[in-house]
């Protein structure tokens, strides 16, 4: 019996005993360091390789504001309308002087039935009958000078020679531009981004 006493006696010993390589040394406390294969010294308990235990947020900054991200430079180019096609000049002046003429022939007849809706026409007979005179004849009616087809054709007739002088010019002055841009190099024009 007293051998077997001193044998558990001896273990519990020993469990009691703090193993050397475990023990935390006591400048710091909780950690274990351990000697690389260099011979520099490495924290056991640390994954990350940043200084603090993993799951631990690194520290605030000492602002603790983000900054803005910088503004993007507006950028600029500066460019010289050196020439113009007079072909898409034709084109365009074309289609524009023609949505003109339209728009006059519908204008004109729109004025004339507001004129007649409002009795502008019977006022303009009247004024016109007191200047003459009632013995002079017979009374004197605007609308058989300026009648609603004559109107018509009369602007139809007036967008006709716009579309082709207009449509003329723009070409023309397409190629004096062409002419006067060799001379002096052209209408510069600067763009940037928004």
């Amino acid at each position: 019996m007293s051998t077997t006493n001193s044998n558990q006696r001896g273990t519990s010993s020993q469990a009691r005993r703090p193993q050397p390589s475990s023990a935390p040394r006591s400048g710091t406390p909780g950690r274990t360091q351990q000697q690389g294969p260099a011979g520099t010294s490495s924290n056991r308990n640390n994954t990350t390789g940043t200084g603090r235990p993993p799951g631990q947020r690194p520290p605030a900054s000492k602002s603790g504001l983000v900054r803005p991200a910088p503004k993007a430079k507006v950028r600029r180019a500066r460019l010289l309308v050196s020439k113009v096609d007079p072909w898409s000049v034709l084109k365009m002046a074309f289609l524009l002087s023609v949505a003109l003429g339209i728009v006059t022939v519908v204008a004109s007849i729109v004025l004339w039935t507001v004129l007649d809706l409002t009795g502008i026409f019977d006022r303009v007979n009247g004024l016109l009958d007191q200047i003459m005179g009632s013995e002079t004849g017979p009374a004197f009616d605007l609308r058989t000078f300026a009648s609603l087809g004559q109107v018509a054709s009369f602007a139809t007739i007036i967008a006709v020679v716009n579309v082709v002088l207009l449509t003329a010019l723009a070409m023309l002055s397409a190629v004096l531009y062409n002419i006067s841009s060799t001379l002096v190099g052209g209408i510069g024009v600067t763009l940037t981004d928004d």
